[in-house]
């Protein structure tokens, strides 16, 4: 680099290797932090699949930042090489009342996403490997797909060194302060002098920052990968991902990617856990509601778990992000709270974490995510 850093990016995550990606991608000087080694096992984005759609439940206000990830990731894969999307469709079940399906629903019509509702007879017909209950119905998205994690955070990461950022892997970051002058950053025993900083540490928020710590709760989720009857049923061509509402769980899928198995998981169930003690074990009763699950509504797929990991999710009390400055001075940045839901957005948050760092303010509609918004009045 020709001058000292102008932004530093606290944790490369997906979050914050996206971030250091957009941000050497403009010129900007720029430093990341990472505690592991992108693609690590230890937070939130590993696992080897996570969902992409535009369909999207939890908001439709969403909508326009996933249309803005695909294009992004699609450049990701253009520039780096590296096999990062695959393209599904994708399956959202459950009643006609479900949160699944009436939050879908608003989100295609209010955007006008091109999609399909298909009842049960349909169902059968086209994806047998599901079971429905009797009135339930599936709101297709041909778009959708699988991203993998590991692999798309370690592209980024290496994209971003490719265009002149620095990468310092295996250090702590100590302690960032906001002053009047800039951020003031220690990791590694070394002290950094920066005009801006990222802030983007997944499960380790509420313990980096407590002052808006204390608006999260982390949560331990389980994934499971089971056996599958026939390999060519359940491939990326035949079986799209999924998320199936049922019996007062959301339970998600993804085609087969090993040929062997598919993973499934329950969204959001996840009890409360400090990611410094968490127990990386899974025990039989977490893969209970998996099993159930699977027993209940799939056809050809084995109910026995033959792998399983643990991941974190990073919860803020209404279920949306944490995008924005700190305090008033607006010089640290926080990327955090994305409640089970964020990674498909990374690039794009990146994106907008690049614009607030480099011209304080950002055309995508982010107002929504001020961290805030949780600050007692």
């Amino acid at each position: 680099m020709s001058r000292d850093p102008a932004v530093a990016v606290v944790g490369l995550g997906a979050m914050g290797s996206a971030t250091l990606w957009q941000l050497a991608a403009r010129g900007v000087p720029a430093i990341g932090f990472e505690q592991f080694e992108p693609g690590h096992d230890r937070g939130s984005s590993h696992g080897e699949s996570r969902i992409i759609r535009t369909a999207y439940f939890e908001g439709e206000q969403y909508v326009p930042l996933a249309r803005r990830a695909f294009e992004l990731w699609e450049r990701l894969q253009r520039e780096s090489g590296a096999g990062v999307l695959i393209r599904t469709g994708g399956l959202m079940i459950g009643a006609p009342g479900s949160e699944v399906v009436t939050g879908t629903r608003h989100s295609v019509e209010t955007h006008g996403l091109a999609h399909e509702m298909l009842d049960a007879e349909e169902m059968v017909r086209r994806y047998p490997a599901h079971r429905l209950d009797g009135d339930e119905v599936a709101i297709l998205e041909e778009p959708a797909g699988v991203l993998r994690p590991e692999r798309a955070i370690r592209a980024m990461a290496a994209r971003a060194a490719e265009l002149g950022a620095l990468v310092r892997t295996g250090v702590t970051v100590e302690q960032v302060e906001e002053t009047d002058a800039g951020v003031s950053v220690v990791a590694g025993g070394e002290r950094y002098q920066v005009d801006q900083a990222v802030i983007s540490v997944g499960p380790w928020l509420p313990a980096f920052l407590p002052g808006l710590g204390r608006n999260l709760t982390v949560t331990r989720q389980v994934m499971a990968w089971l056996p599958i009857a026939d390999p060519a049923a359940f491939a990326p061509d035949r079986f799209p991902i999924f998320i199936h509402e049922a019996d007062s769980h959301q339970a998600y899928g993804f085609p087969t990617l090993d040929g062997e198995t598919i993973k499934i998981a329950i969204h959001r169930e996840g009890e409360a856990t400090d990611v410094r003690t968490v127990d990386r074990s899974v025990h039989p009763a977490d893969l209970a509601p998996i099993r159930e699950f699977v027993e209940r509504y799939l056809d050809g797929v084995i109910p026995t778990v033959v792998r399983s990991q643990v991941c974190l999710y990073t919860n803020t009390p209404d279920g949306h992000f944490m995008i924005g400055p700190v305090s008033d001075r607006g010089r640290m940045m926080v990327l955090g709270g994305f409640s089970g839901h964020g990674f498909k957005f990374a690039p794009v948050i990146g994106e907008i974490a690049a614009d607030l760092a480099t011209v304080g303010r950002t055309l995508r509609l982010v107002a929504q995510f001020d961290p805030q918004r949780f600050a007692a009045p």
